[in-house]
């Protein structure tokens, strides 16, 4: 497994052409997601307009390292890989995004985009599985929200929703039911926020309501914690 890319100083600056700000690029298995357990290559890009109370990837705020998109596609294919994870940060902070989601889509993997859903999704290749999520008010970022990009969700997307406490849930439920999401996307993902709420409770309130919702565990923090590059 390569190194995590190194740091440097200072916010990300905008995007060169044909290039991103990286923060690492890394081979494991997916912790999340539709896909969880599967061997993917994960493309963490730099940069972040929202501040979650919860955020386990603070370390990519700022810093990481200017990469022409070629080297990107490069040091992925290296793995041979069948599953690529777009994420960050927030990958749509950084226009070239797009431009590297339609690349990966081109070399025949299956991509996904993990978003914030703060920031249009309208632009991203039909070909890639958004993951959306919807900030919840315990994230203290509910606000930043962009329910325009409900209208952009496609079948084989997926909604995520990280729960903190019990008003989260019951306000993640109040959306799932206003958007009819269950109906929008293949899965609809509940996950406890690591830490903050046991993942059995949250299984007893998804079960007492019956609810159309994939409940998650990040698989990644009970093998490897929230170390970087995993």
């Amino acid at each position: 497994m390569n190194k995590p890319l190194p740091h440097r100083d200072g916010a990300p600056s905008a995007s060169a052409d044909g290039a991103l700000r990286i923060t690492e690029i890394f081979y494991s298995l997916q912790g999340e997601a539709r896909t969880v357990g599967l061997p993917t290559v994960f493309v963490r890009l730099t940069g972040c307009p929202l501040r979650c109370v919860y955020c386990d990837t603070a370390y990519a705020f700022s810093g990481g390292e200017m990469m022409a998109l070629s080297d990107i596609t490069a040091q992925v294919a290296a793995y041979a890989p069948r599953y690529v994870t777009v994420t960050g940060g927030e990958p749509l902070a950084q226009p070239n995004c797009l431009v590297l989601l339609r690349q990966l889509c081109d070399a025949g993997y299956e991509v996904s985009l993990e978003t914030s859903g703060a920031l249009s999704v309208a632009g991203v290749d039909p070909r890639v599985v958004k993951v959306l999520d919807l900030k919840t008010p315990a994230s203290e970022e509910a606000h930043r929200n962009d329910y325009g990009n409900i209208a952009h969700l496609v079948p084989h997307d997926q909604v995520k929703f990280v729960i903190c406490d019990r008003a989260d849930y019951e306000w993640a439920r109040f959306k799932l039911d206003e958007y009819q999401l269950a109906d929008k996307v293949s899965d609809v993902l509940f996950s406890p926020s690591h830490g903050s709420l046991p993942g059995r409770e949250l299984a007893e309130w998804i079960l007492a309501d019956n609810l159309p919702v994939r409940m998650q565990l990040q698989l990644h923090k009970y093998l490897w914690n929230d170390e970087p590059g995993h």
